[in-house]
């Protein structure tokens, strides 16, 4: 059963929120502060995290970039305000998925599964992608840009990886969005051109992605023989 961690200073929303996770087979656990979610997920064990952008200590955008220098763990935003460049900076700062405040838990739920889904890989999908000068395990969830590893948020990993099984075929942003994240959501173009950004700049000085005008992006690098 996968463990979900929730850092929100609202001690009135975890626990019947850990309840109704309960009925769909997710473990919900809670932290008030961020230093004490911090800790937590450093335990081990934490499958993926919920933030609230508004924290005592520092706020969910410090937290989530503080988690991406240490964790690939799934995170999902909460924000109150429901503010677009909310959205926007987290998708940034690498989260997965947000949603404003008040939201029903049904929905939190079904974008849970959507983030947790996407770490589940299928056995075809297995096997180790080799272009020049990249290398992609899906096993291990690594890539080698150059012999040296970087490292990529849960997003970003998904991204290049369902650019490379296909190299060379151009993906719209709607089908990106809908292998990546499974449901509608706002942003559309805006959310995969924040993620493909990040991505290249992790690439360099590799020219890995291109951009095909009005069309959408496809990895551009030749494919090698192991």
């Amino acid at each position: 059963m996968p463990t979900i961690l929730l850092i929100d200073d609202d001690a009135q929303l975890g626990p019947p929120l850990a309840v109704y996770f309960q009925r769909f087979d997710l473990t919900l656990v809670c932290a008030l502060r961020p230093s004490t979610g911090l800790a937590r997920l450093r335990e081990g064990g934490i499958d993926a995290a919920i933030l609230d952008v508004m924290l005592p200590e520092m706020d969910g955008f410090e937290l989530c970039r503080t988690i991406r220098k240490e964790s690939d763990v799934p995170i999902i935003m909460l924000t109150a305000r429901g503010d677009v460049m909310d959205r926007v900076v987290g998708l940034e700062l690498g989260a997965d998925d947000y949603l404003p405040k008040p939201f029903e838990p049904r929905e939190l739920v079904a974008r849970m599964q959507t983030v947790l889904r996407r770490r589940t890989i299928t056995a075809p999908a297995l096997a180790r992608l080799l272009f020049d000068g990249l290398t992609i395990d899906p096993t291990t969830r690594s890539v080698q840009r150059q012999g040296e590893v970087i490292e990529l948020t849960s997003t970003e990993f998904d991204l290049l990886h369902l650019l490379a099984r296909e190299a060379g075929k151009v993906f719209s942003r709607d089908d990106i969005l809908n292998s990546l994240r499974g449901h509608d959501v706002e942003l559309f173009t805006r959310a995969v051109d924040i993620v493909v950004s990040r991505l290249r700049k992790k690439l360099e000085p590799l020219d890995a992605i291109k951009t095909m005008r009005n069309a959408g992006y496809a990895l551009a690098l030749a494919r090698v023989q192991a």
